[in-house]
């Protein structure tokens, strides 16, 4: 008796191998706060746990079932449908598990992160992996401003983990990053790499202005000309062997970083020697 007992909560209490899935009945006409969709908190509730769950409408509290359809329970992999534009804070501070984004979905993704996995089928908005120190973020669209950057007041953004954004970005991508790895596939806009402490930023598609401004390390590699602040020196034109790491690094993601000298040359650039003379900017010269 006692082991059918024991059978039947380890039933009811299991994580479920299919994800679960929450489709917006309606979009928000203001911002929807909605910290508790990540895996950490929705792993181990039941269907009406979950559905009973406070997301904050501007300053209403409402149940989670008021805005969004939801199929599923107990699992640690969710999976979101709708313009969650308005939709902020998904997956902040997961762990574990995986997210799955069907449109485009709000400020905030996967801040604080600390491991897991989103991949985002549509646009984000600012602030993506904001301090995260772990995971794995893949944007398949555009990006708003502040990926991987610090929070306003705060002296470290990302600590760890890896962006990957397919489309352009916006302003400070980086902003005070100390470790972990960015990779754009569109252009980004200004102060790329700012007070950049660590870590690397690849720029596929090349940045605006005043890219690596005040960075104090790390490595900025652009597969397009930059406009460079007068506070870097070129030091070299050169195929280093850091670059070759990082190729081989990002291969399997996908990224295809040139670094046979062969195909090219790296203008390399250090800097800022208004703060440093420890940060590094390649900027691809194909022949």
């Amino acid at each position: 008796m006692r082991c059918g007992r024991a059978s039947m909560w380890l039933a009811a209490n299991s994580i479920s191998p299919m994800p679960i899935t929450l489709r917006l009945k309606q979009p928000p006409t203001v911002p929807l706060e909605a910290e508790v969709l990540t895996p950490d908190v929705l792993a181990n509730l039941s269907h009406a746990e979950i559905a009973a769950l406070t997301v904050y409408h501007g300053k209403r509290q409402v149940p989670l079932s008021e805005f969004f359809e939801i199929e599923g329970e107990r699992s640690a992999d969710l999976v979101l449908h709708g313009d969650l534009n308005k939709v902020r804070w998904v997956g902040r501070a997961m762990k574990q598990g995986s997210i799955t984004v069907h449109g485009a979905v709000g400020m905030h993704l996967g801040a604080h992160m600390t491991g897991g996995r989103i991949e985002v089928f549509g646009a984000a908005g600012d602030w993506i992996g904001a301090e995260m120190k772990n995971g794995y973020i893949h944007v398949h669209g555009n990006a708003g401003g502040q990926v991987g950057a610090a929070y306003r007041g705060s002296l470290q953004g990302m600590r760890g983990g890896t962006i990957l954004v397919d489309g352009a970005a916006g302003l400070e991508v980086g902003m005070r990053m100390r470790r972990g790895l960015i990779v754009l596939g569109g252009p980004a806009k200004d102060f790329t790499g700012l007070q950049m402490k660590g870590g690397t930023i690849i720029l596929r598609g090349g940045a605006e202005i005043r890219t690596g401004a005040w960075m104090v390390r790390g490595t900025i590699i652009s597969l397009k000309p930059l406009q460079m602040m007068p506070t870097f020196t070129l030091s070299a034109d050169t195929n280093p062997t850091v670059i070759n790491l990082i190729a081989k690094h990002v291969q399997p993601l996908g990224i295809d970083l040139p670094y046979s000298s062969t195909a090219g040359t790296y203008q390399q650039y250090t800097g800022d020697r208004s703060v440093s003379h420890r940060g590094e900017i390649f900027v691809w010269q194909g022949k």
